[in-house]
């Protein structure tokens, strides 16, 4: 079930227990010496209970508001393990300012050991923490995750935020949920001239590991992809100087191409792409390569195919590539002035598209930003790599029209759904297999680089699709 949210004060709770004084549970039962529930200081929505019991091999906690019935159903944590006499246990979803009644449930070989009632009661939200309406006929099950200024936060299908960490410089542009079940994002840093890594952290909010680029390369803050084992795939910027007066430009400009690095858990560079090596300084459009500083590809998603290779939009190319993940190679390309693709049932092809992900075997969805000027939309291609051709199966408009020359995102959800972020238009909607809006937030969002569907606040990212 959806957890409740809440948030806790700053005092914490103990039910200490010795064996088994109620003498109602088998004498080999797990017994229960000290529980005790703390606040969780990045985010009042959130609390931690720490457990202390023998012959307990795991643990969970069920908890409910104090003012609820008996009959009312309690939420509950998973599942996890006890290490010793010990388990650390998290509470989500908590509603601000209210009071809780939290019981440990202890189990082992010996049968199952219930903790006292543990009271404990939250605090209120930060009050620069940005408030949402949401909602819609027919909403997938869930939350949404995204970055709001200062925050990283996750927002339920009516728009309360259900989660979320404060970053003091701020969250930067992607906050996103992983598959290993952490978030992940690139916030700015008070030096703009340094490099700016990742961060990851876990769903109580603690920093866990900055993750940069090999070779002193900045990293991009679009996109992120962590595997298992503690390595991933992300983008960086390579700038290099070059004479550009033969091509319109100036003698010594400087442009920037989006470099595609797979590293290591230690740091070790494991895979590198370069456009320097596979694509002209001309694919760019000529008005774009005039100045000192030329953006010349500007990669803004990653993603794999069903194939394992990788699939990159970069924004100032107009263009989506597919590289082959082993040798580097470029296999194709889609869209821009190299475009080797025939686009079918669409009046053009896309321009400045943003979040672009490979959702089936010769399937693409995008955010095409400016294909229509007065009017950004998702669109969702059929590919034939084979007869080099793009078929436009479906498009997803918002109501009214919304244009966002940057930002914005796609995700490919199940049961045919699809989530669209419109960037700087401040909308954030989603969509039934047959077009139409099925939940959106209200008003305007703001700035939402990225949104992403999640299914549990104690497991981001594991099982939702990119």
């Amino acid at each position: 079930m959806l957890h409740r949210s809440g948030i806790l004060a700053a005092t914490a709770f103990t039910i200490a227990c010795s064996g088994d004084p109620s003498g109602l549970h088998p004498p080999y039962a797990p017994a229960i010496d000290a529980a005790t529930v703390a606040p969780n200081l990045q985010n009042v929505l959130s609390a931690v209970v720490t457990l202390r019991a023998r012959r307990a091999d795991s643990a969970l906690v069920r908890f409910r508001l104090a003012q609820d019935p008996p009959s009312a159903a309690d939420s509950v944590t998973p599942i996890v393990s006890v290490a010793g006499d010990l388990a650390v246990l998290s509470m989500f979803g908590l509603l601000p300012a209210s009071s809780y009644v939290a019981r440990v449930m202890a189990f082992g070989p010996g049968g199952v050991t219930t903790s006292d009632p543990i009271p404990f009661m939250t605090d209120a939200l930060p009050a620069d923490l940005p408030r949402y309406e949401a909602g819609g006929s027919d909403p997938s099950p869930g939350y949404v995750v995204f970055a709001a200024g200062r925050y990283g936060l996750v927002i339920d299908n009516t728009g309360r935020v259900v989660w979320y960490r404060r970053f003091p410089d701020g969250a930067g542009l992607a906050f996103m949920a992983q598959p290993t079940g952490r978030y992940v994002l690139r916030p700015p840093t008070p030096d703009p001239a340094d490099l700016e890594p990742w961060v990851e952290i876990d769903p109580l909010g603690t920093a866990t590991r900055t993750l940069g680029c090999a070779g002193g390369l900045q990293p991009r803050p679009h996109d992120f992809i962590a595997e298992p084992g503690g390595a991933y795939w992300l983008l960086c910027d390579e700038t290099r100087v070059m004479d550009l007066t033969a091509l319109g430009g100036v003698a010594n400009a400087r442009v920037t191409g989006t470099v595609v690095q797979h590293v290591g858990a230690a740091g070790a560079l494991l895979f590198q792409w370069s456009p320097f090596d596979h694509f002209a300084i001309t694919d760019l459009d000529p008005a774009q390569r005039t100045g000192a500083s030329v953006n010349w590809t500007h990669g803004n998603a990653l993603d794999f195919d069903a194939d394992g290779n990788l699939v990159v939009s970069f924004r100032s190319l107009d263009e989506v590539t597919k590289i082959d993940a082993s040798s580097g190679a470029v296999l194709w390309r889609l869209g821009g002035r190299r475009n080797q693709f025939t686009f079918r049932n669409a009046a053009a092809p896309f321009i400045h598209q943003h979040g672009a992900r490979a959702v089936a075997p010769g399937a693409l969805l995008l955010l095409d930003n400016l294909g229509d000027p007065t009017e950004s939309r998702a669109e969702r291609y059929v590919l034939d790599e084979a007869s080099r051709t793009a078929t436009l199966m479906q498009a997803y408009e918002s109501t009214p029209p919304a244009v966002t020359q940057i930002g914005g995102s796609v995700q490919d959800l199940p049961n045919g759904r699809t989530l669209v972020s419109f960037g700087t238009a401040g909308q954030v909607e989603e969509y039934d297999a047959a077009g139409r809006i099925t939940w959106r937030i209200s008003g305007n969002a703001g700035y939402v680089f990225r949104a992403q569907r999640v299914r549990s606040l104690y497991a981001p990212g594991v099982d939702s699709r990119r």
